[in-house]
């Protein structure tokens, strides 16, 4: 399963620009702490349509192959899943009305009555088993494979209730139902689509607070209000959702500010954010996120391979630097991969653990003694960029000075941003790089589920490491939250001790709107709960 690899597609600034700012880093001074919010002011009424930008059109809608920003956007508002992430990262019931663990290895769910599909027909439970079990045939190749490992089989054990027998205890599988992975697709429909299912000509039949109306290729899609939605507190309130793919962020951030679009979701910050911050015309929210800027270790030999390495030049990288230089002063310094929203139970253990680690700022006579302890190297590292990415260059030239200040030979190499994505899933796209930036997130509000992509053998684990496989098969067994946050904590302390991936900022989801709408949730959960049903009039 591959956890986000996106394209900065259209954001383009001159090098020699980023270069020069980026070299000269205000170094020592903290960044301000942000104000992350989970909602926004609720709308006095509805309106007949409101506009939207994706930052890309949507590959498909078929919920098992949409893993990405622009697909789940779009998909959070048509296709429910059994259990619903809230917009302040709790998990409560969904088509599900109950999730039952009579034994460690079963998960009975109970559906909810008189829930229909947009075409009026009722919910049923093999409606849910057909919508999971498709993530268990190889042959549909489904994006969220890691939850799915451990299933043995999913039925139908009575009219509104689905059984889920898994091959050993997992502590993930139920959380993820709360995601894209639990989304329900009418069996009916499921058999009719095929391999067309969520096309622009074939969409899907869900039973979400919007339906799919069209999709017109390379310009938009159009979702309608579904006036016969089963939750009263969630139903749209504004009539009609078009939602644009305008992919260049200039052109974007100009439709924004010119209220052709009426807002917008940016897991980076666009070059025009400025602009943005400072229109009449509207405002930036910054939402709390489980979405991280993270150096992605993948050599398995050479310098980086060696962790005194990778914690020296750790403890020299200037984080507050790449916050208010490359971020504009909208991501926060982050001394492990998780940080505090990802806390979704025993808080107190896992914010101990956090303050135990090394702290974001730079250490540079440390450094160095870590350097000579591995011997002074001299072969260069290698690091991956992506083109077309001011974000990547600037926090490439950032790397490249702090490994000059340490003596370590840091060369860049600019991936064409249509092959970046291949860093993620080809060894042979990685051949010769020893590690690659990367914006990357969890799914649900427990670290576990990012300290999962260092298992043995994971398809994301890009160097091999294998000091924690062990602890992550029996934390994903582990049922008590106390024992398993223990279990966690400790893969935390080593992962961050080897820097296995470097952390370096925590990212705000960055919401836009206009003066002329309101109400979008604007934390992470955007991704998987109805974002856009609360939206109208201010």
């Amino acid at each position: 399963m591959m956890r986000r690899a996106i394209p900065v597609i259209g954001l383009v600034l001159t090098l020699a620009a980023c270069t020069s700012e980026a070299r000269q880093p205000q170094q020592g001074a903290a960044p301000a702490k942000l104000d992350l919010k989970t909602t926004t002011p609720a709308a006095g009424k509805g309106l007949g349509k409101v506009t939207w930008n994706l930052p890309y059109e949507p590959q498909t809608l078929d919920p098992i192959r949409s893993f990405n920003y622009a697909e789940n956007t779009a998909l959070a508002n048509m296709c429910e899943s059994l259990l619903r992430l809230t917009p302040d990262f709790k998990i409560k019931p969904g088509l599900a009305v109950k999730a039952a663990n009579p034994t460690p290895t079963t998960w009975v769910y109970t559906i909810r009555e008189g829930v229909t599909f947009w075409n009026g027909d009722p919910l049923t439970a093999d409606d849910v088993a057909a919508s999971l079990s498709r993530h268990l045939d190889p042959k549909l190749g489904t994006w969220w494979g890691d939850y799915f490992n451990t299933v043995k089989s999913v039925r139908a054990t009575g009219p509104l209730q689905v059984t889920v027998t898994l091959k050993q205890p997992d502590a993930l599988f139920n959380q993820a139902m709360a995601t894209g992975a639990g989304a329900v697709v009418q069996k009916k429909f499921l058999d009719k689509a095929g391999k067309s299912l969520g096309s622009p000509s074939r969409g899907v039949m869900c039973t979400g607070p919007f339906t799919f109306q069209d999709w017109k290729s390379g310009d938009s899609m159009t979702l309608t209000r579904n006036d016969h939605y089963w939750d009263k507190a969630l139903r749209a309130k504004s009539e009609s959702l078009v939602l644009r793919f305008i992919a260049d962020e200039t052109t974007a951030v100009n439709a924004l500010r010119s209220g052709e679009v009426d807002g917008q979701y940016f897991y980076l910050p666009p070059a025009g954010l400025g602009q943005l911050q400072k229109s009449t015309t509207g405002s930036v929210t910054l939402g709390r996120s489980l979405t991280f800027w993270a150096l992605l270790g993948s050599a398995k030999s050479g310098p980086y391979a060696d962790p005194r390495v990778r914690r020296a030049l750790s403890l020299a990288l200037d984080r507050a630097a790449i916050s208010k230089v490359v971020f504009q002063g909208t991501a926060s310094p982050q001394r492990a991969l998780t940080g505090s929203d990802y806390w979704g139970y025993e808080r107190k253990t896992y914010q101990k653990a956090y303050e135990a680690l090394p702290p974001e700022t730079t250490d540079l006579a440390k450094a160095k003694e870590l350097l000579v302890q591995a011997g002074s190297p001299t072969k260069p590292i290698v690091i991956g960029v992506q083109g077309s990415s001011a974000v990547h260059e600037q926090t490439a030239n950032l790397l490249k000075a702090t490994g000059e200040a340490l003596g370590l030979d840091i060369e860049i190499r600019v991936v064409p941003v249509e092959q970046y994505g291949n860093l993620y899933s080809d060894p042979k796209a990685r051949k010769g790089i020893d590690a690659f930036l990367s914006t990357w997130y969890g799914n649900v509000p427990d670290p576990l589920d990012i300290y999962t992509v260092f298992r043995k053998g994971g398809r994301t684990n890009f160097n091999d490491y294998k000091a924690v496989d062990g602890a992550i098969a029996e934390a994903r067994a582990e049922g008590d939250p106390a024992a398993r946050a223990s279990l966690v904590t400790g893969i935390q302390e080593k992962v961050t001790r080897d820097v296995v991936w470097m952390p370096l900022n925590n990212l705000p989801v960055i919401l836009y709107m206009n003066k002329r709408v309101t109400g979008a949730v604007p934390s992470f959960p955007y991704l998987y709960y109805p974002w856009a049903a609360g939206l109208g009039a201010r």
